[in-house]
Order: C-alpha cells, then structure tokens, then sequence
C-alpha cells in the first residue's frame, strides 16, 4: 500500500501525518509550548525518600516533583518487549538504588506527568536510535522480540557483542535486520558521543538543566517510520523542512527519501484531505463502512468501545450482519486506538454472536490489525458475552489532549476543540478565502478565543503566507456569546463594497 507522510508546524502545534492510500492511519500532534518530555535527560535533585514505597521524589525543576523507584531496572526492557540474549545479564538484577535527600543525580523520564502525578523517571539512561537502544553502564545485550529468525538473531547479537564497550548495553530494534552493519556501528557511536556530552554537560549544568531533549516530533515520526513502503514526504514549513533535509544529509540509510516542500496556497492538510479526518477524531462515534459504527469512550480507568450495525442489515440472516458488522469494526478499532493514541485498557463490547467460529474469527482479525500498530498491544480472548480486553502501551498523553479540552458549559464532563485546534481550523479557513482570491477576509470568533490567538503571537507567524500578497487585509471581531468552537468568515474581493462590524481589529502581519 502506499504510504505518505505529511509534517507542518503552524499555530503552536508541531503535527504529522502519516496515510496509507490517502486514509490517516497514523496522527501526532504536538504543543509546541508543552512538548513531550519521554526521553529528557535532567540533573535533579532528591527531595525525599519513601522507604516503604521504595521510591523517592526528585526535583527535575519541572512543575511537579518526579517519581523515581530505586529498583526499577527492568521496567524498560519489559515493556518494550526485548528478550536478553542467551547468557546475557538482565537489567537491574542489582541492589536497590541508594539515595539520600539532597543527592544530586541524572534522570531520564519514562512517563510524562499526568493529572496530579509528576513525570516517572529512571537512573538507568537509554538513547534510542533507528536501529538501536544504548543503555551506557548497563551490561545487557538484548533483541525485539518481533524478530523471530533464529540464525538472524544469534547473527545480530554477535554483531552488536562486538560493537558494545565493556559494561555498556545495546537493544537490537525491530528494523535492525535491515541495517547493514558498518550503519549498526555507526549508529552506536553516535548514540555513545550523545552520552558522552550528557556527562560532560552535567559537570556544569544546574540542578534542574535539561542535559539532552528528545528529538521533536517529526524527526522522531520520520526516525520510527522510515520504510520502503514511504512513497513521498510533504513538508509544510519552510524551517522544518530545512531541518529534514539536514537530517537526511547526517543519514545514510535517509538519503533515498524524497523531501517536497509544500508550495500550495491552501492549507496543506485541508489540501490533502488530512484536516477533515483529523475534525472526526474530536467525536466519539466513528462510521464504519457498511453503515454500522463503533462509539469510544475515554474515562480515567480504561476506554470502552460499542460496537453497533446501526443501519447495516446485511443481505444475509441477522448472525451473518452482525458478524459482518465486527469484522469492519474490528478493523477500525485498530486504526483509532493507533490515531487516538488510547493507551492503558481497553474493552470492546462486540455485537453478540452465535457462532464459535465467527468469535475466533473477529478476535484474529482485531489481533491481526493491532500487530501492525508500532506501540505493543496484548489481546485477551473473547469471552461468551462478546467481550474482549485488550492494553495497549501509554506513550503520551494522547492525541485528544491536543484536540480538546474541557467544556466550559457542563461542569467540565464533557469536551470541546481545544483553543490550539481552533486557530488551525481558522487559519486554513483563512489562507482558502485568500486563495480564492479574497482581498479583505474578517474573521467573527469566540473573544476568549481571540485573546488566546493575539497572546500566543501565532498569527504574526501562521498567516505570514500573506507577506506574498500586498495589499490583503484581514481582521478580527470579538463575540462574548459565541460558543468556542463557533467562527464566522467572510471574504470581500477587490473594489467591493463592505461595513466593518463594531469592535473589528486589523490583523498586522508584516
């Protein structure tokens, strides 16, 4: 199938794209003012120590203390789902970590901050690359599971034996075999300089001081994707796409990849049918091909998803529909966790079916798809009320935390498009009229909202496409009883004649 990867970085967001056959199977979004922090290297300090808990609280100089378990060695390699190599040390099997409040140490976060937790981290670095993970001052040698090949592996692992110092580790990643092994050690010695200037940062850095930040977003969806199934990449702003191509230069095993700066004048993802797919993941009901749905909901504990035929009823007897009805939902349940990001439990309340053998066969086909997902997932069987239990690894907060945010107007049990989304909604709608020859463009929005797009200072820099454009003006009008999510456009062309609506505000750009 052919796969296309799309990047662009506007509106406080850095986001990606990647589509299989012009369908979104794959969505990051970014805030560019709250990045993700999994992989941050920190020197911190211990704030106190929790002996039953076997744990201590360590200031990073974030805005909560982190968690720190003093005996977590292996936590890593279990849930990556790395098998150690025959004879090989497993990680962590040490005494417990010995710490006292005020000792200085480096820590690299496993788990971003959620709710009122602080972020999880670990004394045990690891610098993930393409092809491998280093583990500095760890003597373990390791390889994905997903590789199954018996000759292949001991060949890999005798590779990386070879290329390790003493002491130090390597985790073979899923795409290794695909590596030749001059790129193998070529990659370890660059993860190893990474290290190296880790340490040397720490000899200077405060307590608090960032001493490594994980690649941004694109770079980390371009690293963890890059396969020969990547027909195109379209890239829509200037200085990312100048970074990609300098990373491409550094990369060897990058240099075939064809980078294409995006030229039109219309919002890129609105161009390429992106946005649109993007707008549905804010709603819970989710269409299926054949007229039936599936409806997700997210509460603290797990997600639940309803399987429904809706109004599906098949060519056939009713066990027929219905089975029918689970396939597709099984397919596309795969597919939402995946853009979704769902992480945690999750459990789907199939339509009933009669049939044994329809079960088994809607349990394969939704164990199936989730093998494809890059983020490990475990499938329970399904039990006799259709029901089946699947995790799925947490890696961030999730997408939804970047497309909504609580709803002011229901006691914040519900949500809406958070403030973010909005203004990229906006600015597509905006750069369209443009395109279509607008002269004058005045934006009606939410006044919170507006307030939100003058404080960030994201216009100035989002709409500088109209620098190309002499001439063109554009304007803002407040409205206190408009819903968040609601904005009016309207566009004017050369010499036609128009009354600016009370309390409009010029949009300067330039």
């Amino acid at each position: 199938m052919k796969q296309e990867l799309y990047f662009d970085r506007h509106s406080g967001l850095q986001l990606s794209a990647l589509t299989e056959d012009g369908r979104l199977i794959e969505l990051g979004i970014e805030n560019e003012a709250h990045r993700e922090i999994v992989g941050n290297i920190y020197k911190g300090r211990v704030v106190n120590v929790i002996e039953s808990m076997n744990a201590a609280f360590v200031d990073c100089g974030l805005e909560r203390n982190c968690f720190l378990c003093l005996s977590d060695g292996d936590a890593f390699v279990r849930s990556e789902g790395i098998v150690p190599a025959k004879g090989g040390k497993s990680r962590g099997k040490a005494a417990p970590l010995k710490v006292r409040p005020g000792d200085e140490l480096v820590v690299q976060v496993l788990k971003n901050p959620r709710g009122s937790k602080g972020a999880k981290v670990t004394t045990k670095l690891s610098f993930v690359g393409k092809n491998l993970i280093y583990l500095p001052g760890t003597d373990f040698l390791g390889i994905s599971h997903k590789i199954g090949e018996a000759e292949l592996r001991d060949n890999l692992l005798f590779t990386a034996d070879g290329m390790r110092a003493k002491g130090d580790g390597l985790i073979l990643r899923t795409v290794a075999p695909y590596a030749t092994a001059s790129r193998l050690r070529a990659e370890a010695e660059y993860l190893r300089n990474l290290y190296l200037s880790v340490l040397e940062k720490n000899k200077t850095a405060p307590v608090g001081g960032v001493l490594h930040r994980e690649y941004d977003l694109p770079v980390r969806v371009l690293r963890d994707n890059f396969n020969d199934d990547i027909g195109r990449i379209v890239v829509g702003d200037r200085e990312l796409y100048d970074e990609l191509l300098a990373l491409v230069r550094l990369r060897p095993d990058f240099v075939r990849l064809q980078i294409e700066l995006y030229a039109g004048e219309y919002d890129m993802f609105s161009q390429y049918g992106i946005a649109r797919q993007i707008r549905e993941l804010s709603g819970s009901t989710v269409p299926l091909p054949n007229g039936g749905d599936i409806v997700i909901e997210r509460t603290e504990a797990m997600t639940v998803v309803d399987v429904n035929t809706g109004h599906f009823l098949g060519d056939e007897n009713l066990e027929d529909t219905v089975y029918a009805t689970n396939i597709a939902a099984a397919r596309e349940i795969a597919r939402q966790v995946r853009l979704r990001d769902v992480g945690g439990i999750v459990v789907v309340d199939f339509i009933d079916m009669q049939d044994e053998r329809h079960r088994r066969a809607v349990a394969q086909e939704l164990e199936q798809c989730l093998s494809r997902d890059r983020v490990r997932c475990k499938v329970l069987p399904m039990n006799e009320l259709c029901l089946v239990t699947f995790t799925r690894k947490r890696t961030t907060n999730g997408v939804a935390s970047q497309l909504l945010q609580p709803c002011p107007h229901c006691r914040m049990n519900g949500y809406i498009l958070s403030n973010e989304f909005i203004v990229c909604l906006i600015r597509a709608a905006v750069l369209g009229r443009i395109a279509q020859g607008a002269e004058t463009v005045v934006i009606e929005l939410n006044a919170d909202v507006m307030d939100f797009l003058l404080s960030r200072r994201m216009v100035e820099k989002d709409l500088r496409t109209l620098k190309t454009h002499p001439g063109k003006k554009v304007y803002l009008v407040p409205h206190r009883t408009y819903h968040e999510e609601k904005f009016n456009i309207s566009s004017y062309g050369a010499g036609e004649a128009f009354e600016l609506p009370a309390g409009a505000r010029e949009l300067k750009y330039n």
